[in-house]
């Protein structure tokens, strides 16, 4: 068996692609990397067969039809041999020293009698338009190199989220908890991260800025316009993350978690409302408006807490000049924080 399964959904990444693809393979045979390409136009097809041809051992070329960034990393679960899983995106790429110290750590993993489920290390913003960098530590929220739980972590910073770049999940909880991410579909990342949280008992945290997020493309889901333009699949993830638990009875197994998961809820709530008001036209805010009421509907409590005490308060204030601030600090923390 593999010992990391790294899924790489690929769509036109022609260009780009073959960056993540080397640094990736410097993890040798306890690596397996799965290339999908996601109905591509250009040469990415094309090129996911050569690395396979190249490196039969390691990595695997899987062709779709146009299914999403979701699609693609569904299809990855589906095939991975990997007793954790870890998804990439083929603009992105990892760090090679880390790498290797992530893959002796999940070997240690592998011989326990219960592995761990999920493996934790930092990610760094790569912001090409200004050429810095921010790293995303947790070493405020999680003990250092030990097996904890639940019960042990502190409390996330607001501008501080598990996202799909830091985590490693054990490839059979996945399963277990029934992961699937809709089709056709931006931002199932936040999906992908929350879903499985509440089925976690174990967990490790790594101090290794392992991921490199490359940011300031323009046609990345991520730029601002972008996100007002796809803002329909924002909210559709949202209500889909409202769906996924009731919140209260994680709340009664694990208070710690619960609480990280309303705050990661809220945030999802803020970034929604905020590109409803950025859009401005009256469907957009009547949109915003069947958002809350949605929530309302699942649970009044969180709800009145979520709007009114929560960070997704900044969204909700009345009237245009509400409005207007609301997007001012949305894009004043954009500055501060570079997150976009």
């Amino acid at each position: 068996m593999k010992l990391l399964t790294f899924a790489v959904p690929c769509y036109n990444s022609g260009a780009y692609m073959e960056h993540c693809i080397q640094t990736l393979l410097e993890g040798g045979e306890d690596v397996e990397i799965i290339l999908i390409d996601d109905g591509s136009k250009d040469n990415t097809g094309a090129i996911a067969d050569r690395y396979a041809a190249e490196y039969p051992t390691i990595v695997k070329a899987v062709h779709q039809e146009n299914g999403g960034h979701g699609e693609g990393v569904n299809q990855g679960l589906r095939r991975a041999t990997g007793l954790y899983y870890k998804v990439v995106d083929s603009d992105d790429w990892a760090d090679v020293d880390a790498l290797k110290k992530v893959v002796d750590k999940l070997r240690e993993f592998s011989q326990m009698e219960k592995p761990v489920d999920l493996l934790v290390c930092n990610y760094v913003y790569e912001h090409v338009e200004d050429n810095t960098q921010k790293v995303m530590r947790y070493a405020n929220v999680f003990p250092r190199e030990k097996v904890f739980t639940w019960e042990e972590i502190g409390r996330f910073r607001p501008s501080q989220y598990l996202l799909m770049h830091s985590v490693f999940y054990r490839t059979q909880l996945l399963r277990d908890c029934g992961l699937e991410l809709p089709k056709h579909t931006f931002y199932v990342d936040n999906i992908f991260v929350y879903q499985p949280l509440p089925f976690v008992e174990t967990l490790y945290y790594m101090d290794l800025d392992f991921y490199r997020y490359f940011i300031g493309r323009a046609d990345q889901s991520v730029n601002e316009q972008v996100m007002v333009k796809r803002v329909d699949q924002q909210v559709r993830v949202t209500k889909l993350m409202i769906e996924a638990h009731d919140l209260r009875k994680v709340a009664a197994q694990h208070r710690r978690l619960s609480r990280y998961m309303f705050n990661y809820l809220a945030m999802m709530m803020t970034i929604s409302s905020i590109f409803l008001l950025i859009d401005g036209s009256p469907a957009a805010l009547g949109k915003k408006t069947e958002l809350w009421e949605y929530m309302r509907t699942v649970d009044p409590g969180i709800y009145h807490k979520m709007k009114y005490r929560a960070i997704s308060a900044v969204s909700n204030f009345p009237g245009y000049q509400g409005r207007k601030l609301s997007v001012s600090l949305y894009r004043l923390a954009r500055r501060i924080y570079k997150f976009n």
